[in-house]
């Protein structure tokens, strides 16, 4: 009698997540919200910043734990370009400087807190982090999205979650062309591809999808990554008969390395012909039905591990390529290879007669 030979069973695998916070633009959701004149605090990256506006109207994020005796800065108030510590009145500026202390006779020198930078683009507040210290080059500048600033456009739709996850798990989707059946109810994906780019990464999608495609209708979709926690995607679908382009905003920044806050938006382009408040229906109509398949994303994020070492099949899209392109951001800037920057095109065709351009959505390069 012939041996049986039993296959290993696959066992999962995963190491602590890395000590640093990815290199690059993270965005904090709406700027217009930090607008108010007051000092409004968030944590992540590890710590707790604060973001405050000047009298100049200009935004900035400082550390929030003062240096003088451990108090949160958001919990004080903004004075002239400095927030002001509620605990012994030690101003601070924008630029981290301790501005005044109201019962001495001089600063001392050391009284300085971190500055973090920013850029607004938009209409989102972003900062930005880097390990080694370095700021932001141009060639990683948010891109700008020309249908934000048309009134031919809705406003931006956001919902916020907070994941008790590693970020990872949410970045993973770039490449996960299966989960669009089982997760999103996609009838029939017929083609899907991911470019990876130096710090951009896209995903282009074709595929029948009843919730936001329309019965008999493709929905195509063109997410990218610019940096490693700002996605954008355009999309084309149809509702009620009617065609629909629309754009997500999918971002997150990290907590800590076991949660992140997630930021979820939506813009759609007004439907031409209809009454506004028919218009204004339709619109909010679709971001609720956008919303809601994201949120089945978020339900899968809250009840999964981490796992190094996922066990693929034939049908599965690039987790491994993508996971390479993402792992640069944990990275010295010095150090990233340098194929990571070249442009590389993974695609899985099923017979589309028309593919869509593959290109990063909205690269202005």
């Amino acid at each position: 009698m012939a041996a049986v030979i039993k296959t290993p069973m696959h066992k999962i695998e995963a190491e602590a997540p890395p000590d640093r916070y990815a290199r690059g633009w993270h965005c904090l959701g709406l700027a217009e919200q930090y607008k108010d004149g007051k000092p409004h605090g968030i944590n992540i990256f590890g710590t707790r910043l604060v973001i405050f506006k000047g009298e100049s109207g200009k935004l900035s994020v400082i550390d929030a734990w003062c240096p003088h005796m451990g108090a949160d800065l958001a919990i004080g108030c903004v004075k002239g370009e400095s927030v002001v510590c509620k605990f012994h009145g030690w101003a601070w500026g924008g630029d981290g400087v301790c501005t005044e202390i109201p019962y001495a006779k001089r600063i001392p020198p050391k009284a300085r807190v971190k500055s973090w930078p920013t850029c607004e683009e938009n209409k989102m507040l972003f900062v930005w982090n880097d390990p080694e210290g370095n700021g932001p080059t141009p060639d990683v500048a948010i891109p700008r999205i020309d249908p934000v600033f048309s009134e031919e456009w809705s406003d931006w739709s956001i919902v916020q979650w907070t994941i008790k996850v590693n970020c990872r798990e949410l970045v993973d989707n770039i490449a996960d062309m299966a989960h669009f059946v089982s997760v999103h109810g996609s009838d029939n994906v017929v083609y899907f591809a991911n470019l990876f780019e130096n710090h951009k990464a896209t995903q282009v999608m074709v595929g029948l999808n009843r919730k936001l495609g329309g019965a008999d209708e493709y929905l195509t979709t063109i997410a990218s990554y610019y940096g490693p926690a700002y996605q954008i995607t355009h999309m084309f679908g149809s509702m009620g008969g009617y065609p629909v382009e629309s754009i997500l905003l999918n971002s997150h920044t990290p907590i800590d390395q076991h949660s992140f806050e997630l930021r979820f938006g939506v813009l759609v382009k007004k439907f031409p012909g209809m009454t506004q408040e028919a218009c204004d229906a339709m619109v909010k109509q679709y971001v609720d039905l956008t919303n809601k398949a994201f949120g089945e994303d978020v339900e899968i994020w809250h009840n999964k591990i981490r796992i190094d070492n996922p066990l693929l099949c034939d049908g599965d899209g690039p987790v491994y390529q993508n996971r390479q392109w993402y792992d640069q951001f944990y990275m010295d800037a010095a150090t990233v290879p340098a194929e990571l920057r070249n442009k590389r095109l993974i695609e899985i065709d099923k017979g589309l007669e028309k593919k869509p351009e593959l290109k990063h959505a909205f690269d202005n390069v």
